[in-house]
């Protein structure tokens, strides 16, 4: 970011009175243009035993499955973000009932946050970002072609968790693919 938010004029690295991280500062109003990491909310939403996955039409990872799930917005719960995310992308509807996994991702400066949820009335389709959207039971979970880290451990925690009957919350720290440590 070259320019100030506030007022337009170039900013500049440096370290704010006070703080310890180089920052991009105005110099002229002296904002500080804070990075901070990105809120991904979303609903591992199910009916009848069977996941609710979607087809991604957008990158990254186009053509992969993933939960529904995205960039939660301002002025807005994380419940409500995801209840968003799964009628934007399955066109379908949610009933909350848990938070369930968290995921620390600092390499990509990401916190995702995924709850368990009841698909209402078994209704969905397939949203603008989505190719299709499909229900799936444990065996057919396509487990290849998942878009990303956090949906496999969320997929993995809750046929684990359906075995005991017992659903606690997940909080994990992820890598990537590409170093095999999530």
């Amino acid at each position: 970011m070259s320019f100030c938010v506030a007022c337009g004029h170039q900013t500049e690295a440096k370290i704010p009175v006070g703080d310890h991280k180089t920052r991009l500062v105005c110099t002229n109003c002296g904002n500080i243009h804070y990075e901070n990491p990105k809120v991904i909310c979303g609903a591992l939403a199910i009916w009848d035993d069977k996941v609710l996955l979607c087809r991604r039409a957008i990158e990254p990872r186009y053509g992969l499955w993933t939960l529904p799930a995205g960039y939660m917005e301002l002025f807005e719960t994380m419940e409500q973000g995801a209840a968003r995310e799964t009628r934007e992308e399955a066109e379908a509807e949610v009933e909350i009932e848990q938070l369930y996994c968290m995921y620390n991702i600092p390499r990509i400066g990401q916190i995702y946050v995924l709850f368990k949820a009841q698909l209402k009335q078994g209704l969905f389709g397939a949203g603008e970002e989505s190719l299709e959207c499909r229900l799936f039971e444990e065996h057919e979970i396509p487990w290849t072609e998942l878009a990303f880290p956090s949906v496999e451990h969320t997929l993995r925690h809750y046929f684990e968790d359906r075995k005991q009957g017992l659903f606690p919350s997940h909080l994990e720290t992820l890598g990537t693919r590409l170093d095999q440590t999530g």
